[in-house]
């Protein structure tokens, strides 16, 4: 702690960073790293490994899902959500949060804050009351009634008026959805930490999938683990490390890739599945908060000179522990040092959290997307409460939620054997085909040729006698 002190006291004195902003000494250069060139002079750490596959699988069909649905923001901040057709199999409407059915329609608040409500079902449609009580009226007439006279509880209720939408978007595709394994060479696992993280918080999943026979890549973002760490704070923005993702997805991509990402990871995994719908086989959220566009806090800590938040830098950890662990003990503390978590320096992280900036990442964004998501939260989490996960997988088109009661916000970390068997059930999750319809016949076979042949006869006795026909 006093060592921070006086390096800060000598930062504010030279108008110098604490921090050098360099790549952390990393001695392991062996196979399954690689050092990419996103940019010129901007260099990013990437873990890549392809196992051996002796025997490869030949990919499942999958089934077909149709999504549909109907996303129409109104001036007022409304966001209404219209699911018009099948979404998926009995199992994954069953997923989510709420008992609605695939025709049901969402009326949601544009959140701009963390309390927002959560979305509620709405009546099957005000056209119908109205219907309903035209018959009624009609009904009456017709029997030679007076109509009754309206309740005057009835007659004072105003008059609702249509409301002009500001935006309709309409998504009417087919996804074909199949299991991935190990086994097949056209599946590739991409890891994508958040800030203040590395590609070694991913460590026991990189083992463990790879073991499996699956091809796994994991970056280090700019400025964090061994990749480079440019001084200028416009090189830590969003769309900046945006890019370097869609580069990075680029040059690995095969024809069925599943994204995950932690925290601030998840938004570049949202961004990447927008990018290439086609391409993203399935999606997993881990602690990665609500549907809402991101902007840097002006009331933030991060928003001190870094050679304050030099100084401060262990209460930081310390406040880090506290917060993204469960438990605060001896193994914690290990995990932090040896997974790299939070080894970053305070220039990088202060531009990391001022350069959060995507307004288009709100609601309808995610609402677009049809890629079927896994949301991993942990109860404990003290950066990302439930409501957010819980919101997230009432917009998504197609999301699974699961509650971790004994994670926090470094779950991945927490319980690894967990996350690993609910990310391998998922990955091998597909929906279950529809059986084909089949054209039932109320008559035996014999019956139906029997009966065909006597029409053909009265068809034929028809034409020769048409007055008997007509009386028939």
């Amino acid at each position: 702690m006093l060592t921070s002190f006086i390096e800060g006291l000598l930062c504010c004195l030279t108008s110098k960073s604490a921090n050098t902003v360099v790549p952390v000494e990393t001695s392991e250069l062996a196979d399954g790293y690689e050092f990419v060139e996103v940019k010129p002079g901007r260099v990013l750490r990437v873990r890549h490994i392809i196992p051996d596959r002796p025997i490869e699988e030949e990919p499942s069909q999958g089934a077909s899902v149709s999504c549909k649905r109907k996303i129409t923001v109104y001036r007022n901040g409304q966001l209404f959500i219209e699911n018009l057709g099948e979404r998926a199999s009995a199992e994954l409407r069953s997923c989510q949060n709420g008992q609605t059915e695939p025709n049901s329609t969402v009326e949601v608040e544009l959140a701009e804050s963390r309390n927002s409500s959560p979305p509620v079902s709405l009546p099957e449609s005000r056209s119908e009351s109205v219907t309903a009580g035209n018959n009624g009226t009609s009904e009456t007439a017709a029997a030679g009634e007076a109509p009754a006279a309206p309740h005057p509880s009835q007659s004072q209720q105003p008059r609702m008026r249509r409301r002009k939408p500001k935006r309709t978007v309409v998504i009417d595709c087919e996804r074909k959805i199949s299991a991935c394994k190990g086994t097949h060479s056209d599946v590739v696992l991409f890891f994508i930490h958040g800030v203040g993280g590395s590609l070694d918080i991913w460590r026991s999943q990189l083992d463990f999938f790879s073991r499996l026979g699956y091809e796994v890549i994991a970056p280090d973002l700019a400025g964090h683990g061994a990749s480079s760490a440019p001084q200028i704070a416009a090189a830590y923005t969003f769309y900046a490390l945006a890019e370097d993702m869609r580069i990075i997805f680029k040059r690995y991509a095969k024809k069925r890739n599943i994204l995950i990402g932690h925290s601030y990871g998840v938004s570049f995994c949202t961004f990447l599945a927008h990018e290439f719908p086609d391409q993203i086989q399935k999606m997993v959220m881990i602690n990665g908060g609500g549907p809402t566009a991101l902007e840097p806090s002006l009331c933030s800590i991060f928003n001190l000179p870094t050679c304050v938040l030099h100084c401060l830098s262990p209460l930081l950890a310390w406040s880090f522990l506290k917060a993204g662990f469960a438990r605060q003990g001896a193994r914690e503390k290990q995990l932090l040092k040896e997974n790299n978590a939070f080894n970053v320096s305070s220039f990088v992280l202060r531009a990391m959290m001022s350069g959060q900036y995507w307004p288009e990442g709100d609601e309808v964004y995610h609402a677009e997307l049809t890629v079927p998501t896994l949301l991993v939260h942990g109860m404990h989490d003290k950066f990302v409460p439930v409501e957010e996960d819980q919101r997230m997988a009432e917009i998504l088109l197609m999301a699974f939620l699961k509650v971790l009661e004994d994670g926090s916000h470094m779950v991945m970390m927490e319980c690894p054997e967990t996350i690993n068997t609910l990310l391998h059930e998922f990955f091998l999750w597909e929906p279950a085909t529809p059986a084909p319809l089949k054209k039932e016949s109320k008559t035996r076979p014999e019956t139906a040729k029997a009966q065909t042949d006597n029409n053909k006869a009265a068809a034929e006795h028809a034409t020769v006698r048409p007055a008997t026909a007509r009386q028939t």
